[in-house]
């Protein structure tokens, strides 16, 4: 397995685009568990993927309610073996529900 140590931030964010940082977390398993749970009305989850003590650009940056393009950047992922397939498809399963929830 590569070593490049990502990071998972879950912030929250109002309709100005004002945001605060609810969490960072260093595994698909600890975003689903700790990660997805916060919510608040009016606000709106975003989670970036990004690399440990780097000044570049994340990954990618994702937002409810469909989270679009998730599924897809994280395959070069899988490729690599950051992540396993199994926690990737867990983790759209888990927005998934977490979007039917908040419909």
């Amino acid at each position: 397995m590569m070593f490049r140590k990502l990071y998972w931030v879950t912030e929250q964010v109002d309709s100005l685009a004002n945001s605060r940082v609810t969490g960072v977390y260093t595994s698909i398993p600890e975003l689903i568990r700790h990660g997805l749970c916060w919510s608040d009305n009016g606000h709106v989850l975003r989670l970036t993927l990004t690399k440990l003590d780097s000044d570049k650009d994340p990954f990618g940056t994702w937002c409810e309610p469909d989270f679009s393009g998730l599924g897809e950047r994280l395959k070069e992922f899988i490729e690599t073996d950051e992540f396993s397939r199994e926690h990737c498809q867990m983790l759209e399963e888990a927005l998934e529900t977490r979007t039917a929830v908040a419909a």
